[in-house]
């Protein structure tokens, strides 16, 4: 019996996809719940799960078409299995030049590709010898892939010039290589809403420094603790997100949105965490932040970073959102001005932590700092509730108290 395989239901935000690549070719066998192709949409990527076991017997679309949701994607057979090959006659005739059975090289076997990273590969035609040495005999990501494309070919393949020839040339030196590759849906999407922020919203920034040192020393105190009892390390990320949700209880407008000529202030505190990944940034979405643990913060934070690096994080993981928190310092970036994440109209910038001289009652000291930045829509947004606003989180992270009594 055929069974259709059709694009599953997007959810309404998401318009179409892309189909990436597929995992199985015409007249394979493929099991029940086997992954057929990728869809990539501008948030996440999907897998289209076979329903049945068969033999995959017609694909309906080609790689890189745009499809819809219930468009049809390709046919199975199921239940069918492939003819096995008749097996050779037995010769009495020794072969020629035939190597023992033990002697013959054994197969290395494919290393894992991503989607984004299978998409460069079918595009520049990398060759499966390049993309195993990036490899490395791990997981092919993106920069992996790019990094194979952009090898020159091998000297086996490449022409030999003669020596009078390569002498007297006087065209551009070899290894001046230029790849053109399509932006991916995710990395078209990200650019579009950073100009759509940029283009709508009157942005602005304002900066604040904060000495981590009470949080490194409770850090210290209870990490080992808190790691027994709860199952997931203390972080800075925990200490930052209730700062921020005690200054967003004061500043109500900086967890408020523009609609149109409406000002929408939301009652609930979802937080977007940036997690950076191989395709982009992502930001996924903590809800009800203020009726959450440390605890709590913490293994949501693990979990969206878990499964951003298997690209099985979801949709809604990514929808919504009142107010968004990026770390730069991640990376080692000492100070920047993110871009706020609309319709959101504020974001806060974390950055490395530096030990630097301070002066403190009177004393040059060394201190941890870190600096905080906070990205703001001017339009609903004004200076004062800007900068009290990033004031309010550092009295909290100087005085981590402050966020277990409220005050």
């Amino acid at each position: 019996m055929s069974v259709e395989i059709r694009v599953p239901q997007l959810p309404e935000s998401v318009a179409d996809a892309t189909l990436v690549a597929w995992r199985k070719d015409v007249g394979q066998s493929v099991s029940r719940d086997e992954n057929l192709a990728d869809l990539e949409t501008d948030k996440v990527v999907l897998e289209v799960p076979a329903p049945v076991s068969g033999i995959l017997r017609e694909l309906k679309v080609a790689s890189g078409t745009t499809v819809k949701s219930g468009e049809l994607l390709a046919v199975i057979e199921e239940g069918a299995a492939l003819a096995k090959p008749a097996a050779p006659a037995a010769s009495t005739a020794p072969a020629a030049n035939t190597a023992p059975a033990a002697a013959l090289p054994k197969t290395a076997p494919a290393p894992k590709t991503s989607p984004a990273a299978r998409r460069v590969i079918e595009e520049n035609k990398v060759p499966a010898e390049a993309v195993a040495a990036a490899s490395q005999g791990g997981r092919v990501g993106k920069a992996d892939a790019l990094a194979a494309a952009a090898q020159p070919a091998s000297p086996a393949s490449a022409p030999v010039a003669p020596a009078s020839a390569a002498a007297t040339s006087s065209g551009p030196r070899p290894g001046r290589v230029e790849q053109r590759v399509p932006m991916t849906r995710l990395r078209a999407r990200i650019a579009e809403r950073l100009v759509q922020a940029q283009a709508t919203q009157a942005l602005l920034t304002t900066f604040n420094e904060v000495d981590l040192g009470a949080v490194q020393e409770l850090r210290a105190r209870y990490k080992d603790a808190f790691e027994k009892q709860h199952g997931v390390k203390l972080g800075f990320m925990s200490f930052f997100v209730k700062a921020t949700v005690e200054a967003l209880k004061r500043f109500p407008v900086v967890n408020a949105s523009v609609e149109k000529q409406d000002i929408v202030y939301h009652e609930y505190f979802d937080i977007g965490v940036a997690v950076s990944t191989e395709r982009g940034l992502i930001v996924p979405i903590l809800r009800d932040v203020d009726a959450m643990s440390f605890a709590a913060v913490e293994q949501g934070i693990a979990d969206f970073a878990l499964r951003a690096r298997n690209g099985t994080i979801t949709l809604e993981d990514l929808s919504g959102g009142t107010f968004s928190i990026t770390n730069g310092g991640t990376f080692g970036s000492l100070l920047s001005t993110p871009i706020v994440n609309a319709p959101q109209s504020a974001i806060l910038g974390m950055h490395k932590i530096q030990e630097r001289p301070m002066a403190v009652k009177g004393a040059v000291v060394v201190r941890p700092m870190m600096y905080l930045a906070l990205s703001y829509d001017h339009r609903i947004i004004d200076g004062r509730e800007a900068v009290q606003f990033l004031v309010t989180i550092k009295e909290g992270l100087e005085d981590p108290g402050r966020l277990l009594i409220g005050i």
